[in-house]
Formats: C-alpha cells, sequence, structure tokens
C-alpha cells in the first residue's frame, strides 16, 4: 500500500552511487523534501508515538550502531516488554520490497505501524497518535511546512517517517572508496584476502553492492525453544517457507551487534564460528573478519544530518 503526496516544498535530493541498482520505492508518491525529512526526522526521535510516551523508534534505532539496538538480544517496549526478535538495522531501506525478519510489511510507507501497534513494542493506535500530535500547535505548524496545511493524518505520519528512513542511506565505507579506487582506501592483504573469502561463501545471499540479495534464506541454526520462531512461515503459512528469514545487510555490521534474528551471537567471532563458513581455516576467518570491518562507514554512523533535532 502506497500514498500520494502532493506538495509544493523544497526537494531533498536522494543520493547513491551510480553503480548502485535503482531503488524499488517509488518517490513519485512521496518525493523527499527538506520540510517531511525533518518532520520525520522528529517523530522518529519523538517517544510520543508510544502508549506511554517511554520510547521512541530510536529507542531500539541507535545512530551509531546502525540503525539497531545493541545492549540485549530481543527488542524491548514500553513497560519492560520484551519482544520476540532482535531488532533490524535501518539503512538502504529505498531498495527494499518487503520489511522485518519475515517479510510481514511489503511497503515503508506503512512499516512503523508494526512497532507503533504492537503489543510488546509501542503498543499504541495510529488514531491516538494523531489526537496527540494535534494537540501539539508546533507539530502543526511543521505539518504545515511539509504538507500544505497544518492537518495531521495517520498518513501523514507515515509518510514523513518514510521520508526520514529513505534518507538512511549507507554508502561510503572503506570498502566503497575502495571500489571507486579512491586513493585512500587501500585494502591491506588481510582484507583483499577476506575480500575473495567473501566473493566465494558469502557473496550469494550478502550481494555487494547492498550486502544483501534482499531475499529470504533457510537458517541453519537450531531453532530457540522458547522462541519457536519459524521465520517466513508464519506469513505465507508455506511449510516451504519455515525457517527461512530475511537476509540482513553486512554493512556497519561492525557495530550491529549481536546476530541473527533472535540476537544468538553477541560477536562476529560467534557468527563465523557457527555459520555458514565453519570450513575456513583460523586464519582464513581472521582474513575475513578483516574484509567485514571495511563495511563501516563511520560518515553514516556520525551522520549530524540522522541525529537527534535539537532544534
Amino acid at each position: 500500500m502506497a500514498f500520494v503526496l502532493r506538495t509544493s516544498t523544497a526537494p531533498m535530493p536522494f543520493v547513491y552511487p551510480e553503480n548502485w541498482p535503482k531503488p524499488a520505492y517509488d518517490f513519485s508518491k512521496n518525493p523527499i523534501t527538506l520540510e517531511g525529512f525533518g518532520l520525520g526526522r522528529r517523530l522518529f526521535y519523538d517517544p510520543i508515538l508510544s502508549k506511554d510516551s517511554t520510547i521512541s523508534c530510536q529507542s531500539c534505532h541507535l545512530q551509531a550502531t546502525g540503525f539497531t539496538h545493541v545492549d540485549h538480544a530481543l527488542s524491548h517496549g514500553i513497560e519492560g516488554r520484551i519482544g520476540t526478535r532482535n531488532t533490524m538495522t535501518l539503512m538502504n531501506l529505498a531498495w527494499n520490497k518487503a520489511f522485518m525478519w519475515d517479510g510481514g510489511v511489503n511497503h515503508l510507507d506503512v512499516q512503523p505501524l508494526a512497532p507503533i501497534t504492537s503489543h510488546d513494542e509501542m503498543d499504541e493506535t495510529l488514531a491516538n497518535v494523531v489526537q496527540k500530535i494535534n494537540r501539539l500547535p508546533k507539530y502543526r505548524a511543521r505539518f504545515c511546512n511539509a504538507f500544505g496545511d497544518s492537518t495531521v493524518t495517520g498518513q501523514r505520519v507515515l509518510l514523513a517517517l518514510s521520508q526520514f528512513m529513505l534518507q538512511l542511506v549507507s554508502y561510503n565505507s572503506k570498502y566503497d572508496r575502495y571500489i571507486r579506487h579512491d586513493s585512500t582506501a587501500t585494502f591491506t592483504v588481510q582484507e583483499q584476502n577476506g575480500l575473495k573469502l567473501f566473493d566465494g561463501h558469502c557473496n550469494s545471499c550478502h550481494t555487494a553492492p547492498l550486502f544483501t540479495n534482499r531475499d529470504f534464506e533457510r537458517s541453519d541454526q537450531a531453532i530457540d525453544p522458547a522462541l519457536n520462531d519459524m521465520g517466513r512461515m508464519k506469513i505465507t503459512q508455506n511449510l516451504a517457507d519455515s525457517l527461512h528469514f530475511k537476509v540482513p545487510t553486512l554493512r556497519n555490521i561492525e557495530f550491529s551487534r549481536p546476530y541473527m534474528h533472535d540476537g544468538r551471537f553477541k560477536n562476529l567471532r560467534e557468527v563465523l564460528n557457527n555459520h555458514a563458513v565453519t570450513d575456513l581455516s583460523p586464519d582464513q576467518k581472521v582474513d575475513l573478519m578483516a574484509f567485514l570491518l571495511t563495511l563501516t562507514d563511520q560518515s553514516f554512523l556520525f551522520n549530524p544530518l540522522f541525529s537527534f533535532p535539537r532544534e
């Protein structure tokens, strides 16, 4: 489901490398503007989206960790409630056609409804969010700047959040500069070896340049009996989708621990020792890890444009 937005506000460019595939998101139905982005950024960091105004989107999606959390395996909600899955990173979302670990959401414009209405997360309704925002003159002014009038609607809340999240594009890691033949990014022997190992063992699922094939793959890990998570099968009711989960991007993986859909692995060493590269030697795993660290994009993780709005 997508919404149509008509606005005359200042356009905000959407920038990505020319060698990347074309985004899947239809920007003609929600063109990014400076005012819309700014509104979405404010909403992203505002706990008003939750039932008791104690948690925001940022509570589970911290910028410095690739817009995910790092202090617990499973997502946390209001009143200390604990979810059933690890929080996914938020980056390069314009290329996604399915969201969440099981693909239960098929469009970015409605994705925030999942955490907002989840009992274990924000436990709120979009109607209540609109009522709360409508009471705040500063917000009504921002909606007027973004949409041409001060009417606050659920549709506009979601569109503004999309505009902010769409701009979370990570494309300036050491790897990216190396691929662009930037003289400031020379790979070490370890990193070069790691890239070769990655291409031979990992690239089919974690496909460059996005480092995900944007598909669902079967987990080779034992089921956590406390969660009994069957993955995508919960959505499709198709036995063939049992234990299939969305392939996450590996960009900024250095900081996005813990790993896997249930956060079972606390560091990259555990991932490599328990994943599809278990046949590699210890030295090869070190080389592969060295390459994975080149996917860190400091300019993304610490871009003030994406941080808490203090104005």
